[in-house]
């Protein structure tokens, strides 16, 4: 009897809460089908922006990338950074399109300006590359602390080195970022840690050139 009980009040309740949600509706059916097209005029709104303008912007901004790709490819870093008079250089398409051109036109941009020595531009340029590619955010840091160092920001520098050598730990290239790091710390005269480093290029990638000539700079130390 008292489970009888227990199920008509929970049937009740369940008939009271639809009866509420039935009395909410019908009172505030105009306001509510409001609010549903405002949704769909938004939703409506965005496809239509990413279909007719954005989309149309990549492409065009990709095809110009094409472009300034090509002379960066051939070392003519002035021309692939500002343009040549006919197609736009990566300043140009960043101006215009920003990340439309994908997020690679920032490193093109950033290796460009180092290359010309303009360190400033190349670290602003730098700073905004992120991807998910750890190789290529290796390489990236790796710049970024080239150019630090040629405006002899060396704490900038040694920690751009080091950060590019932890995306992946596999990766040969990390020799290079490592020796690099070691030869900030000695420029700076923290010996300490430039062995350590180079030790670690010996124990972790002996197989690499940096790995294969690393002997020489730790005996150069250790000599001392």
């Amino acid at each position: 009897m008292a489970k009888n009980n227990q199920q008509e009040t929970q049937n009740e309740q369940v008939t009271t809460a639809v009866s509420g949600v039935e009395e909410f509706f019908k009172k505030n059916q105009k306001w509510i089908e409001w609010v549903l097209i405002a949704l769909l005029v938004v939703i409506f709104g965005i496809f239509a922006v990413n279909r007719w303008v954005v989309a149309p912007a990549r492409a065009e901004a990709q095809g110009q990338m094409f472009q300034a790709e090509r002379q960066f490819d051939e070392g003519n870093f002035e021309a692939a950074l500002n343009g040549d008079g006919n197609v736009l250089g990566f300043n140009d398409i960043i101006s215009n399109y920003g990340k439309k051109a994908g997020k690679s036109v920032y490193l093109y941009a950033g290796l460009c300006n180092l290359n010309l020595g303009n360190n400033e531009e190349a670290v602003a340029q730098l700073k905004k590359y992120n991807v998910k590619d750890n190789v290529m955010m290796g390489r990236a840091c790796c710049a970024l602390g080239d150019a630090y160092s040629n405006l002899k920001d060396y704490a900038n520098a040694l920690a751009s080195y080091k950060k590019a050598a932890t995306f992946d730990a596999t990766n040969p290239y990390n020799a290079n970022y490592l020796l690099k790091a070691a030869l900030v710390c000695e420029e700076t005269g923290d010996t300490d840690a430039a062995l350590k480093l180079y030790k670690e290029i010996e124990a972790k990638y002996p197989q690499t050139l940096e790995g294969v000539d690393v002997q020489k700079y730790i005996s150069r130390i250790e000599n001392k």
